[in-house]
């Protein structure tokens, strides 16, 4: 029952904040649902990552700093995102190498940080959703998420409890879908390749839906796959394993 269990800080992410807040709903009622007590800090904002890949060590330190401080306390930080996970596992640490003090903080926060299906699965032990999401799936699996957490098997073995859903592997799913967040905006025609490729796998598979566990990744393939006229429906896999799926997919109008 919620609140029976850890006490854990939502990292809600960027990306979910200003174009999905749903995701971050559904993330909140997998954890309660598990037993957590969740809580969102009002104080956090980005995790860092677009500086840190743009080669900005300041500002990332001065971001990280701000992470630090808003999580401070809780049990675990769990994201509904691999790269901002990994971005905390596994990057502050080292950016505060020359700060004992801050690089101590730093690898306590990284201990307790875990993406949000590896948690659930891996920390939290669950085996089980009560969840019905009636169709077809086929799932990417994002690279931060994938190389860094090693998060693979643990969105198929949740997906594979919901009533009525069967999910079709991709050829493709461990293949960068081409976002990787500045990445796309350096190297505009290579990324712009990197999606078409995936997106053309996407629509191969005959998937209703493909499912991802990182918005950044699910925003790009969407809108490629949109702009090829495909009609598959794009999710973060929270939604399907919360049973939040039955709004508008990821690049649909809103309902009035």
């Amino acid at each position: 029952m919620p609140g029976s269990g850890p006490r854990v800080g939502l990292f809600v992410t960027c990306l979910v904040d200003l174009y999905r807040p749903t995701v971050g709903f559904a993330a909140v009622k997998l954890l309660e649902d598990a037993g957590c007590t969740v809580e969102v800090p009002a104080t956090q904002t980005c995790c860092g990552q677009p500086a840190y890949n743009s080669g900005d060590m300041a500002d990332t330190r001065a971001v990280a700093r701000g992470v630090i401080d808003a999580f401070e306390g809780f049990d675990y930080v769990v994201a509904p995102s691999g790269s901002c996970a990994g971005m905390i596992h596994e990057h502050y640490p080292k950016l505060f190498a020359d700060e004992p003090e801050t690089a101590q903080r730093a690898q306590h926060l990284a201990k307790r940080t875990h993406e949000l299906v590896s948690f659930l699965v891996d920390v939290l032990n669950v085996e089980r959703v009560d969840a019905a999401f009636p169709g077809t799936v086929t799932y990417h699996d994002s690279c931060s998420g994938l190389r860094e957490l090693q998060v693979k098997t643990q969105p198929r073995r949740l997906l594979g409890t919901v009533e009525g859903l069967s999910l079709t592997e991709l050829p493709s799913a461990e293949i960068c879908c081409g976002f990787g967040g500045t990445f796309c905006v350096k190297y505009p025609e290579i990324s712009d390749k990197m999606v078409t490729e995936k997106a053309r796998d996407v629509s191969a598979t005959g998937a209703g839906t493909l499912l991802a566990g990182d918005l950044g990744c699910l925003l790009n393939m969407s809108g490629k796959l949109s702009r090829l006229g495909s009609g598959t429906k794009v999710r973060h896999v929270a939604e399907v394993l919360a049973g939040m799926a039955d709004g508008p997919a990821i690049g649909e109008p809103g309902r009035e």
